[in-house]
Parts: structure tokens; sequence; C-alpha cells
């Protein structure tokens, strides 16, 4: 099932794709640790925006404004694992 917000989760992997392709040139290059550390952060930072974005959203569609059910709260308590 595709939310709203795939797009937008998606542009951001690409984004972070990207990101991670030039972090490898610069291993290859020989950089410095601290600006390969420095990129490598940003990285991470970037993937767990979207993987938040996505639960988020994942929630807010589950639940909506009705009570959950106990399938519901299975799958809430399961995706959250990955907070």
């Amino acid at each position: 099932m595709q939310h709203a917000s795939h797009p937008d989760i998606i542009l951001r992997l690409k984004r972070a794709n990207g990101h991670l392709a030039r972090v490898i040139a610069m291993f290859e290059e020989g950089r410095p640790c601290l600006d390969l550390a420095q990129q490598l952060h940003a990285v991470e930072a970037a993937i767990s925006k979207a993987k938040r974005e996505m639960i988020h959203d994942h929630i807010e569609h589950c639940i909506g404004d009705d009570p959950p059910e106990a399938e519901t709260i299975r799958d809430l308590k399961e995706i959250t694992r990955y907070l």
C-alpha cells in the first residue's frame, strides 16, 4: 500500500543513496577520517529521518480517528521496534 508520504520518502532515500555513493568515493580518495565521519553521520541522519517519517505516517494511517483493534495494536508494536 502506498501512502501519501511515500514519494517524499523515496526522494529522501535517493538523495541519501547519492550521498552515500559520494562518501564511498571519499574513502577511495583517501579523504581525512573527520570528513568521512561527518559525511557518514549525514547519510545516517537522512536515512533515520526517512524511516521515522514512514513509521509516523504508518501510525497515522493505521489508527486515524478510530479506536484501534487488537491487530492494529500488534502492528504498531511491531513497527515501533524499528524506531
